[in-house]
């Protein structure tokens, strides 16, 4: 596992004095006039944005709960309706049965480590229960899933089955059957996968978990809030949801493409009971009875707020909308990348919101390019396997498409004209 890179902190110290909020306000904007300019455009990842409207009612949301903290569920039961009401909305999105529930956390990443952790508890129940010593667990994955994944299992001192995806980036189902064995304790799908933007056959894996009786999780932190949607408007996206019954788990960021306030993400459960392994619990101490049902004690209310806000604001009619504008731009953004004939979108294109293109002739080196663009100013997503330039498409890229068609011209020109070539940025955030 390579490590990070050190990074040494600013040797600043506490002023003698306050400062003014005009003069703090001034430093603020200062410190991001360094930023790739999101608001236009220029980002590939990172920020999901429609317009002022929605962002206001996202912002003010968030602010009227920025002091409440959710883990005081008895002092502030209005963060407990709002998250109540937000993991229904998101229940019945996902066809999810009646006894189903789920937790607001803080990301991606920790809706990830509590389904792993849940596996992990299940399984271990499951040895004692048949008076089997404790055995390591594992989970079987595609190789695209999310690094989260191994995360949350080094953590918790699991291992990690990474299985090759077949030629057409998505699971190979057979190779995973393959790769269980006593101690596995979940598998794994992406709805869609990150590093190609290409959804799993979560059927056919669904069809495995009830086969082997094991926890088929399904990360679908990128596509959650959007391939619904798309799906209502009659695009062709493939079942990932709690309507295959083999789906135990699911997670889904609603800071993407739900367009709520950063961090709010969902973990939901087919069952109710699952939800209880992710439960920790704690009472020798002279403060009496503590219990979270995910890692954070103390988190955020305003994502809450915000998540709440956005999602009753905009509502099923708002999210179809976003989806139409986000699958015509990415359609657009296909064609017009095919058109620079130096140039070829990598096949089998996303069925959500991803453009993976590369260079399909020797002279243009698709680094170089990649350069060149971040040159003239927009924020550009690399790809390791194959060597690509990987972008996902918001609304903010509608007004601005034909402004990054041109200018990816004029860097294949330049390429091309001047021999250039690039280096592999291999770091991925």
């Amino acid at each position: 596992m390579l490590d990070p890179k050190p990074v040494t902190p600013a040797r600043t110290q506490l002023p003698a004095t306050g400062t003014s909020w005009k003069d703090l306000e001034v430093a603020l904007q200062e410190a991001k006039a360094s930023d790739y300019q999101w608001k236009e455009g220029r980002m590939a990842l990172y920020v999901y944005w429609l317009d002022e409207q929605l962002a206001a009612v996202a912002k003010e949301a968030s602010s009227l709960f920025f002091m409440e903290n959710g883990l005081g569920r008895k002092a502030f039961p209005s963060v407990q309706k709002l998250e109540s009401e937000v993991i229904g909305m998101a229940l019945s999105l996902f066809h999810a049965p009646p006894s189903a529930g789920g937790s607001f956390t803080s990301g991606g990443t920790e809706s990830i480590f509590q389904a792993v952790k849940t596996a992990r508890s299940v399984k271990r129940a499951a040895q004692a229960a048949q008076g089997v010593d404790r055995a390591r667990c594992n989970i079987v994955i595609p190789r695209t899933a999310h690094p989260a994944f191994d995360k949350a299992a080094y953590t918790l001192d699991m291992d990690v089955i990474r299985v090759p995806v077949l030629a057409n980036f998505r699971a190979d189902v057979a190779a995973m059957a393959d790769a269980i064995d006593s101690n596995t304790a979940m598998i794994v799908g992406s709805a869609p996968g990150y590093p190609y933007g290409v959804f799993d056959p979560i059927a056919e894996l669904s069809d495995l978990a009830v086969e082997k009786k094991l926890l088929l999780h399904v990360d679908a932190c990128v596509g959650g809030f959007l391939a619904p949607f798309m799906k209502m408007n009659g695009s062709s996206i493939p079942n990932f949801d709690f309507a295959l019954p083999g789906v135990s788990s699911l997670s889904a960021d609603i800071h993407k493409y739900g367009f709520s306030a950063k961090g709010a993400s969902l973990i939901l459960y087919r069952d109710q009971a699952l939800k209880q392994h992710q439960v920790f619990a704690f009472d020798d101490w002279p403060r009496g009875a503590y219990s979270t049902e995910t890692f954070l004690g103390t988190r955020a209310a305003s994502p809450v707020a915000s998540a709440w806000a956005v999602m009753n604001y905009l509502g099923k009619e708002g999210y179809q909308k976003i989806a139409s504008i986000v699958e015509e731009t990415q359609q657009k953004m296909i064609a017009g990348v095919n058109s620079i004939s130096e140039l070829e979108v990598v096949q089998p294109h996303s069925e959500l919101s991803f453009v993976l293109y590369r260079s399909r002739c020797s002279d243009v080196d698709i680094n170089a390019v990649a350069d060149c663009m971040d040159e003239k100013g927009w924020f550009v997503g690399r790809n390791v396997e194959p060597v690509a330039i990987h972008f996902m498409v918001n609304p903010v890229h509608a007004p601005v498409l034909e402004r990054y068609l041109a200018d990816l011209a004029e860097c294949v020109t330049l390429v091309k004209t001047e021999k250039l070539v690039g280096v592999l940025d291999t770091t991925t955030y």
